[in-house]
């Protein structure tokens, strides 16, 4: 008999990350969402929360799979990669990429770990038990079968203070948490909560899209030790509000500009280009930023606008490459 992996159950941003009563907590990891799936037929299946097909990139995952986890076992986890004792999401990326003695080669350069976070198959369809009985059979598949690296069981937890604990992680690239319902079943909507943590902090101005006296988003950069401007993320659309305030102050670029002949990509995941207007970079912004960043420290999410810094001077933001997301 055949089955199929579950659509995936999805989350819904909070701003808070006090934990309610009757819910779990669990660390949200910085990596690719992934289902895992091993038949009696010894096929194994790692899908992207999109339903694409990523086993042959993970030859490790796979391996563990068929010999670890026990026939007609579904579960669902995140991919991640550890470089440099924090997690390292743009090597999932070039990870994804690569295929046959190329995959193998990548894994033992940036080899993967699977974070298992929920039990959908156990010989059976058990998307229907609550979380509580779901998570207490997870543990109990990881006991009894002895599964270790690179599967790796998520910590769950209904203490407060564990919870918040777990905020300390953002240096390791730790986004957040994760809170779901202890009496919820297994079901493909937006059901659990995930709270991202964010800190404020500051860049310059380099670019705009739209125009000068409309601007719809900037384009942010910080300098290096080497006082070159470098890109390093690019925030959420303008409130009307910020907008017409920074069209009041920002000018086009006197002489040169440091992104002259670059070229800036709409988003991960695409190959768009996004079509900029250059602006003198002396105009600061303040932003909530999230802990994900690239191999380069940029920022890999859009940031949000929060106030135009007129008191400080460029010299005064922090240098590119600088860890701004402590807590």
């Amino acid at each position: 008999m055949t089955w199929s992996l579950p659509e995936p159950m999805l989350t819904v941003a909070v701003d808070s990350p006090a934990l309610p009563a009757g819910w779990t907590a669990e660390p949200k990891w910085d990596g690719f969402r992934a289902q895992l799936a091993v038949h009696a037929s010894g096929r194994v299946l790692l899908r992207s929360r999109q339903g694409t097909d990523m086993t042959g990139s993970f030859p490790e995952i796979r391996e563990a799979a068929l010999a670890q986890l026990p026939a007609d076992t579904g579960l669902d986890g995140e991919l991640v990669v550890w470089e440099s004792g924090r997690l390292a999401f743009e090597r999932l990326q070039q990870r994804l990429a690569r295929r046959g003695t190329g995959a193998v080669e990548a894994a033992r350069q940036w080899p993967a770990h699977y974070v298992v976070f929920d039990l959908v198959h156990a010989g059976g369809d058990v998307t229907g038990w609550p979380y509580q009985r779901r998570r207490a059979a997870l543990e109990a598949l990881f006991a009894d079968h002895g599964l270790e690296a690179p599967l790796t069981l998520c910590p769950s937890t209904t203490d407060p203070a564990t919870a918040r604990g777990w905020l300390e992680w953002t240096a390791a690239g730790l986004e957040g948490l994760c809170f779901k319902r202890l009496d919820e079943p297994y079901r493909p909507t937006r059901s659990w909560r995930k709270y991202k943590v964010r800190v404020t902090t500051e860049a310059v101005i380099g670019a705009v899209t739209g125009s000068l006296t409309a601007p719809r988003t900037v384009l942010l950069g910080r300098y290096d030790i080497a006082g070159r401007l470098q890109y390093t993320g690019r925030s959420t659309t303008l409130s009307q509000h910020i907008g017409r305030a920074l069209a009041a102050v920002l000018t086009p670029p006197m002489g040169g500009h440091p992104w002259q002949g670059w070229t800036f990509s709409s988003g991960w995941g695409t190959q768009r280009t996004l079509d900029v207007v250059l602006v003198e970079p002396k105009v600061v912004l303040e932003v909530a930023v999230d802990v994900a960043r690239d191999s380069a420290g940029r920022w890999r999410h859009p940031v949000r606008p929060h106030r135009i810094r007129t008191d400080l001077d460029v010299a005064q933001v922090p240098l590119f490459g600088e860890d701004d997301t402590s807590i």
